[in-house]
């Protein structure tokens, strides 16, 4: 397995369940690592699509992902609140200096007053279609789904502003003293 540092920056690829890569995000760098998930954060990173078309995010983003849970979470830092996109996603793994996973589709998208929306059902339902996903993988996403609801609705862990803030200072700390 690849040595995990704090600061060191990685790449991320999201691929599909057919196995071809689906969108990479040029730069997320390592705050933290928990036995449980790996928090990374970017500002302003070049994200590039299947197709070739690159397009930059607008603003600071601090990404979770867990090493069993079947989705990961981006908490967006904008003017107005912080918002959360959640996808539905395998467990990542760590290869070749970038962050790796399969996305399912579905996403969860948080606003800041912790209302919710669920988005791409029909995605989900054409690929798992086309792409023959089994009845174990639509039932652990729609678990998983769940329980990413009931986190949201406690506040828990990534979906606690103070969460986000926290870890979006260390990212700035880790941007400071790489200047350096």
């Amino acid at each position: 397995m690849e040595e995990i540092k704090i600061g060191k920056k990685y790449v991320i690829h999201s691929y599909k369940h057919d196995g071809k890569i689906h969108r990479s995000w040029d730069e997320a760098v390592l705050l933290k690592k928990t036995p449980e998930y790996l928090v990374f954060g970017n500002n302003k990173t070049i994200v590039t699509e299947v197709d070739g078309r690159t397009w930059k995010t607008k603003e600071p983003a601090i990404m979770f992902f867990f090493y069993d849970k079947w989705f990961n979470v981006i908490g967006q830092i904008k003017k107005d609140g912080i918002y959360y996109y959640c996808n539905m996603a395998s467990p990542f793994i760590i290869e070749d200096n970038a962050i790796k996973y399969i996305d399912y589709d579905l996403d969860l998208r948080v606003f800041p007053d912790s209302s919710f929306k669920i988005l791409d059902k029909n995605e989900y339902k054409y690929h798992k279609k086309k792409m023959n996903y089994s009845k174990n993988i639509d039932m652990i996403l729609k678990n998983e789904l769940n329980f990413l609801i009931a986190m949201v609705k406690k506040q828990e862990l990534v979906f606690n502003f103070n969460t986000i803030n926290e870890y979006y200072n260390e990212y700035l700390k880790n941007k400071e003293k790489s200047k350096n």
